[in-house]
């Protein structure tokens, strides 16, 4: 856990989380040969830019995340989002944590959106946050994307004055 200055190692790894119908597994590269497919909708694209990446070049970076940031005080976790009843990937959601602080994103694929999954990933990853000693959250949010707005807002976030790289900076302080 973190101490009240932020500092302190809590976790390396991602580590095993749930909500009512999905399973938050860490990220592991076997992933990338379905998460291609899941992650393949260049529409998922159209707030972030890019492209969506083949098999191979998901590979690779499914192993750089998983190898974890090379400065110590920065944590990668990572999780697939698994839909339990379907027993199918269908999404991923991150946090890069660095002191008390964890600045997170999610996504789910075209097929299974506007069924509240990624409120629920998003939902789970906050309450697992905070149950490691994460303190604060925070999200950058296209002013545009209204889905992912309403994702931060259900999972406790609200949106600030700021902004990072023409996004909108969501933050919610979380309760030790």
């Amino acid at each position: 856990m973190f101490d009240e200055s932020g500092a302190g190692k809590a976790f390396s790894r991602a580590w095993a989380l749930s909500g009512a119908r999905v399973d938050l597994e860490p990220l592991r590269t076997g992933h990338a040969e379905e998460m291609a497919d899941v992650l393949g909708d260049p529409a998922l694209h159209r707030f972030i830019g890019g492209v969506p990446d083949d098999m191979e070049q998901l590979r690779a970076r499914y192993a750089r995340m998983t190898a974890g940031s090379s400065d110590p005080a920065v944590h990668w976790l990572n999780w697939v989002i698994r839909l339990r009843e379907e027993h199918h990937l269908v999404g991923t959601v991150q946090a890069t944590v660095e002191g008390g602080t964890a600045e997170i994103a999610w996504v789910v694929g075209t097929p299974w959106q506007g069924r509240g999954i990624a409120v629920e990933a998003a939902r789970a990853l906050v309450a697992g946050l905070a149950a490691y000693g994460v303190r604060r959250v925070v999200a950058h949010i296209h002013p545009d994307h209204t889905a992912s707005a309403a994702v931060a807002r259900a999972a406790g976030l609200a949106p600030t004055d700021e902004w990072q790289d023409g996004e909108v900076r969501w933050r919610a302080e979380l309760a030790g």
